[in-house]
C-alpha cells in the first residue's frame, strides 16, 4: 500500500466544486480510496506551514499514485486543484 497525504488551501470554493466533481473518477480510474477527508487541521506537535483541506488517500502501490498524478488524461483535472488553491501532495510510501 502506498498513502498520499494533500494540503489544501482553499482560495477558490467555485473552482473547488468543479474539481470535486471530477476528483472521484480520476481517483478510481487509479484505483484510490479516500480514507480521511478533513475541512481543517490541527498541528498538533511542532510547526508548519498553513494548513487546509486534509485529504488522505490510499493507492495499490506507489507507482499507482505516481500514476494518477501524472495521468495526461487528468492533467484538467489536476489543474481545477490547482486553480483552487494552494496545495502540497506528498506521497508516503
Amino acid at each position: 500500500m502506498a498513502y498520499v497525504y494533500v494540503n489544501l488551501v482553499l482560495e477558490d470554493a467555485e473552482k473547488m466544486a468543479a474539481y470535486r466533481k471530477n476528483a472521484g473518477a480520476a481517483l478510481k480510474k487509479h484505483g484510490a480510496k479516500v480514507l480521511v477527508s478533513a475541512p481543517s487541521q490541527t498541528v498538533i506537535e511542532g510547526s508548519r506551514d498553513e494548513t487546509g483541506i486534509g485529504v488522505i488517500l490510499e493507492f495499490a502501490s506507489s507507482e499507482a499514485a505516481q500514476a494518477w498524478i501524472n495521468d495526461p488524461d487528468l492533467q484538467e483535472t489536476h489543474g481545477l486543484r490547482r486553480a483552487a488553491g494552494r496545495s502540497a501532495i506528498t506521497l508516503l510510501a
